[in-house]
């Protein structure tokens, strides 16, 4: 497979399927994240990412709704994120890296005129929280080179230009240096005045919990490591002075406090990644932190926000189904108030959005032939503020086929869910399982699957099959722990059993199947060659191939102490057995192996392991490291050059027209 793929007429074919997906949407929001409302649900907000071009890494920007549309707000250099309503509904803080790519920096706006800039701070804004009075602004900063999480893409977060150093300096790592790490600043509204809240601990992030403290997930030290097991802590504003106020044996994630302070809470659940938690809703009271009794929605919470001193809104998955509701912590109330088997939250991968004091729903909708909504639901009737919608959307509906959810049984007998999406025409399809990040996560029906070679591979005429292992969210946390110490075990044998299934249901042909994923789905997609030779093809993403050197080189080596309970010093434990790269020698499937050259993740060494184990064993192999890109590939035009490269694999190993498969594989 030759360098440059441009002008061939592999390229030209994605790259007009992409062009008639998205060029009518160039210069509009394209996926919307991050909504935001006032307190009355009458102003309301969003995040969207916009495409101008296929040639460039796209951008994002505010949009506020107006009478139907999508208006952006302040259009310029950079991209916006991170939209928030103060709780009085008078300003809209919002994040932009206008003044230099990649180091966001807050800014104001009363809907006046032209945005107000916070005073700068030194690294990079990463979220911001306002203060219940609506004085005062708390703002989470990355130090310049901190690590990103493989969340945020992994790789560092940026420096100012006129900081870069010399290209020939060293990289230098020291044990005896704290490397660079997370702060909390407070900016006043009053005074002008912003501050560092004078903590030595790392806060990867924070909310207030009343006027004077905050609530957070800190650790001593700032190693992404660390943030697994980061216990919730108050926070003083002026003093920096920490209490500890609850620690978990798994992790915790959004912590919040209401806005008398009185209580706090958080999510706690098994996590693989920094940024993907979902699990069971805890309350803290803030004075004496002890656990307060609450009930909560039959689902792994996502997202949770005070509604006012005793209510939280929450949002979360159940199974592949998406809820919204809110709990009364005094009355020890539980209301589901939207359920839905299409998706809420948008271009994020769990379910989120705003419950209003009136009990109503503020999210973005959609569903596989549905595209992004936001949408306002009151006692089940809903009403959609805006949509979009346009040419591409049409196109792209034409070629998506359907989709539903499908069920199976693992050797075991528990019942396992996937989600297959089938083209248009009769069966038995080729048929490429795509396999998850995580493990710790799940698919959801949402539009055309979010990701571009589902839908690509779909219009083609392959079936996709999107599966929820053991492991997954939405089914408890006694469903996730069953990957704990054991992936690559049951959860293989789940996996196994899906493409089985879809043989013996007459919807797959067992001579093309394939493989697909990234992060935890790159590694299962390099392990299951290993295990089975059923396999015509595979793509393994951003994956661990040898948890040795992966434990050793990688920002978050110690996934392999919650998800193998292995000792690297302990002959044949996991580390060894469970290795891609060290159990090579019986796979004879095709593997293209792709990677990001920045990402400190899943490092591009663990591709080019996989990649020169099967080409030492003779198997056909394809090595891909993308120079700009991190965990994943994210940005274009590398997006274009990836999905042909992957359309060109399981056209070659596994064609949709079975006359022209390869002979013998």
């Amino acid at each position: 497979m030759r360098n440059d793929l441009r002008g061939t007429p592999e390229y030209a074919a994605v790259e007009e399927h992409l062009r008639r997906a998205h060029e009518p949407a160039f210069g509009r929001p394209s996926a919307l994240r991050e909504l935001t409302a006032s307190a009355d649900g009458e102003r309301v907000a969003a995040c969207g990412v916009v495409l101008e071009s296929l040639d460039a890494p796209p951008r994002t920007g505010i949009f506020v709704v107006e009478d139907g549309s999508l208006v952006e707000r302040h259009p310029g250099e950079g991209s916006s994120l991170s939209p928030a309503y103060s709780p009085n509904g008078e300003t809209l803080a919002f994040l932009s890296d206008r003044d230099g790519r990649g180091l966001f920096q807050a800014y104001l706006d009363d809907g006046a005129g032209e945005p107000t800039a916070v005073p700068p701070v030194p690294g990079s804004v990463e979220y911001l929280r306002w203060s219940p009075d609506s004085r005062r602004l708390l703002m989470g900063v990355a130090d310049p080179g901190a690590d990103r999480g493989v969340m945020q893409g992994s790789g560092t977060t940026a420096s100012p230009a006129d900081a870069a150093p010399a290209a020939w300096l060293p990289r230098v790592v020291s044990s005896d240096e704290r490397a660079p790490g997370r702060s909390v600043w407070v900016h006043s509204l009053d005074t002008g005045a912003t501050h560092r809240v004078p903590t030595e601990q790392n806060v990867w992030e924070a909310d207030w919990c009343s006027p004077d403290r905050l609530v957070a997930i800190a650790s001593p030290g700032p190693e992404e490591d660390e943030w697994y097991h980061a216990p919730m802590q108050l926070i003083q504003v002026e003093t920096g002075a920490t209490t500890e106020v609850y620690r978990s044996d798994v992790q915790l994630a959004l912590p919040t406090g209401s806005p008398d302070g009185t209580r706090v809470a958080v999510i706690e659940g098994i996590s693989s990644d920094r940024g993907l938690l979902a699990g069971a809703l805890v309350v803290i009271d803030a004075q004496n932190a002890e656990v307060v009794e609450v009930p909560a929605l039959d689902g792994d919470i996502s997202h949770i926000a005070w509604i006012d001193d005793d209510r939280i809104g929450c949002f979360g998955v159940r199974r592949v189904e998406s809820i919204a509701g809110v709990v009364d912590v005094t009355r020890a109330q539980c209301t589901e108030l939207v359920t839905t088997t299409g998706s809420l939250g948008g271009s994020v991968l769990y379910p989120a959005g705003v419950v209003l004091s009136d009990d109503s729903v503020l999210s973005i909708q959609e569903a596989y032939d549905v595209p992004q909504r936001i949408v306002r639901t009151f006692r089940e009737e809903s009403v959609t503020l805006v949509a979009i919608d346009h040419d591409g959307t049409t196109y792209l509906r034409s070629k998506i086929g359907s989709a539903q959810v499908v069920h199976w049984d693992a050797p075991d007998g528990l019942e396992i869910d996937g989600i297959l999406c089938l083209p248009e025409g009769e069966g038995p399809f080729p048929l490429v399982m795509h396999i998850h990040g995580g493990p710790v996560w799940a698919f959801r029906p949402t539009w055309a699957m979010s990701y571009p070679y589902v839908s690509l591979l779909v219009s083609r005429g392959y079936a996709v099959l999107s599966p929820n292992p053991r492991g997954s969210s939405g089914r408890g946390r006694e469903f996730a722990a069953m990957v704990v110490g054991d992936m690559g075990g049951g959860d293989a044998e789940d996996l196994l059993a899906g493409v089985a299934a879809m043989v013996e249901r007459g919807i797959a042909d067992e001579n093309r199947i394939g493989l697909i994923g990234g992060s935890y789905g790159g590694f299962m997609s390099s392990w299951l060659v290993t295990r089975d030779s059923i396999f015509a093809a595979a793509v393994p993403m951003s994956p661990v191939t040898d948890w040795y050197s992966q434990t050793l080189t990688s920002n978050i080596g110690v996934l392999r102490d919650i998800f193998l309970l292995a000792d690297l010093e302990s002959p044949g434990s996991h580390a060894h057995t469970r290795s891609p790269a060290l159990n090579a020698a019986g796979v004879r499937t095709p593997c293209l192996n792709v990677a990001g050259a920045l990402d400190l993740c899943t490092p591009p060494a663990q591709a080019e392991e996989f990649h020169r184990a099967l080409t030492y064993h003779g198997v056909p192999s394809t090595l891909v490291i993308y120079p700009q890109e991190g965990h994943g590939v994210r940005l274009y035009p590398a997006v274009t050059d990836f999905l042909t490269r992957a359309g060109m694999w399981f056209e070659k190993y596994m064609p949709a027209d079975p006359v022209r498969a390869v002979p013998g594989t």
